[in-house]
């Protein structure tokens, strides 16, 4: 299996590849368009800003090469800031464009609480969900998905409200939460991907 980290420059590959090492499963960082193309499964990680992941993306070359991997519904694995730029943009970064897979505005909690949320959450899967499970989840994010988008299998959690943690359809598996950091259960999560999606 060949596994393709996409270098979005705000994320901490090292803790996302070693997750992988852990259910011995060898990764690569992406080094050209071709490398999506080719790849079974690749993953969209980040974290930090919106905008800047956005133009990494658009700096490598990289963003039409994802969007024709999920239209055709090859396996995805989009974490935190990679979720979010599923959407089509955030007011996080004003100006900065997403993928536009989903038609949401990520937007940031809402005044009155600590930000970012950082720490352990609980996760409540939604019904039919094939990836995520009931559990414990470790989130680092000060803004979040509010809406379940169209057509996608929503799972939540509870900061200032009601939030997505995960949305999936076909094999995109998009998290607000660091699988990597979630221990065993967030092991869990990416071993059921690794080996569900097709």
């Amino acid at each position: 299996m060949r596994v393709v980290i996409v270098p979005t420059g705000t994320a901490n590959i090292a803790s996302v590849r070693a997750a992988f090492a852990r259910l011995d499963v060898a990764t690569a960082e992406a080094a050209s368009p071709d490398d999506l193309t080719g790849a079974d499964r690749v993953v969209l990680p980040g974290v930090g800003s919106f905008g800047a992941a956005a133009a990494a993306i658009d700096r490598l070359g990289l963003r039409q090469p994802l969007l024709a991997r999920i239209e055709s519904g090859a396996p995805t694995l989009c974490v935190c800031v990679g979720m979010q730029l599923l959407a089509t943009q955030s007011t996080e970064s004003p100006g900065a464009r997403g993928l536009g897979v989903v038609e949401e505005v990520v937007t940031r909690f809402d005044e009155g609480v600590r930000v970012p949320q950082l720490g352990w959450n609980q996760v409540e899967p939604g019904e039919g969900a094939r990836y995520v499970t009931a559990g414990w989840a470790y989130f680092a994010n000060s803004y979040r998905m509010e809406h379940a988008p169209d057509g996608w299998l929503a799972s939540t959690s509870v900061y200032s409200g009601r939030f997505v943690a995960a949305i999936e359809r076909g094999s995109l598996l998009a998290l607000q939460f660091h699988p990597e950091l979630s221990g065993a259960w967030g092991s869990n999560v990416i071993a059921r991907w690794l080996s569900e999606a097709a």
